[in-house]
């Protein structure tokens, strides 16, 4: 039986040398080391060999499997790796030539507004914040002095989800959340979606503002114009003029209407501003003091002001875009026309 045992060491000694490919190993693995390989069957043989001698054979058969599987261990790897490099080398790509039909993706017009409204407020001081969208009632309306009874509501066709629950109709929701949880000096900006039920050349169900807020002690309108007349210049060019119209809303007052002298015609006349020169861009004023109880801020101490731009009407007007719904359908051929 040792001789047996030593005679298949010897023949998986000199055989395993001439196995060259992965096929020859997997045979090679079968007729030694399988379930009805040669091991195997001495294994099964050891019932006829007398007790004394079962544990020096035993031994010496586990010596030999482990030869033969430490063999095959290591000629699998370096096959496997030369079948690699093989393969490799004949699926080659030369990636210095170039690629066909490559094309370079581009930002959608909405979001290179708002980088460029973000960069501008960025680097005027401004901390960006965001906020939730589907929003409870008590932020997107009544601590903005816009209780249930009030008129105002019927300015804004608000999505219900429930009687306390709506999608946000302005990012005024996260300036309240803000100075609810943030004692001043404070100065954010909130960009992001918003929800109305309106739609037509101008409007969408869905659209997207970015709204400022700046309450600390002794503002007053003179920072809200210095200000926005930095920030409009910023984006539109220092030749631009800007004009303050008093207003309304809820949530500021003094409130103001902002507008701008025409990019397209320079105050000219044109299409875009119907042959007015001005452009009506965004609405201000300073923060109501009403507001700011709600948000327990003393408003004996502090003052603010608050703007919001609608950044879709301001992609429009930056793109001389005609219809808001061009935006919002994802037409290749639109979208890149307006890099």
């Amino acid at each position: 039986m040792k001789e047996k045992i030593l005679e298949i060491k010897k023949s998986a000694e000199e055989e395993i040398k001439n196995v060259s490919s992965l096929e020859e190993l997997n045979n090679f693995r079968v007729k030694y080391a399988g379930k009805s390989g040669l091991l195997t069957e001495v294994m099964r043989g050891m019932r006829d060999v007398p007790k004394e001698e079962r544990p020096a054979l035993g031994a010496l058969v586990n010596e030999v499997r482990t030869f033969v599987e430490g063999e095959i261990e290591s000629l699998e790897k370096k096959l496997s790796l030369e079948k690699l490099n093989e393969k490799l080398k004949g699926e080659k790509i030369d990636i210095t030539e170039p690629s066909k039909n490559s094309e370079r993706g581009i930002f959608h017009p909405i979001q290179r507004t708002f980088n460029k409204l973000l960069d501008a407020c960025v680097a005027m001081g401004f901390e960006v914040v965001t906020g939730p969208e589907v929003e409870l009632d008590k932020y997107n309306f009544e601590l903005l002095n816009v209780p249930k009874d009030h008129p105002a509501r019927d300015m804004q066709d608000t999505f219900y989800v429930t009687d306390d629950i709506v999608l946000r109709t302005q990012t005024s929701s996260v300036q309240v959340r803000t100075m609810e949880n943030r004692k001043p000096p404070i100065k954010i900006v909130s960009p992001g979606k918003t929800y109305r039920s309106d739609s037509d050349a101008t409007h969408s169900p869905v659209f997207h503002q970015l709204e400022g807020l700046v309450v600390d002690k002794d503002i007053s309108l003179l920072d809200l114009k210095n200000i926005l007349t930095d920030l409009l210049q910023i984006l539109f060019g220092k030749e631009t003029k800007i004009r303050f119209r008093p207003s309304y809303f809820p949530f500021t007052e003094p409130s103001v209407e902002v507008d701008i002298s025409c990019p397209n015609c320079k105050g000219e006349g044109c299409y875009l501003c119907k042959k007015t020169g001005w452009m009506e861009l965004l609405g201000a004023g300073i923060v109501n003091p009403k507001v700011l109880e709600n948000c327990n801020i003393d408003p004996k101490i502090y003052s603010g002001f608050a703007f919001g731009f609608g950044v879709d009407r301001l992609t429009m007007v930056m793109d001389k875009i005609p219809h808001m719904r061009m935006l919002f359908e994802n037409d290749m051929r639109f979208l890149k026309q307006v890099k």
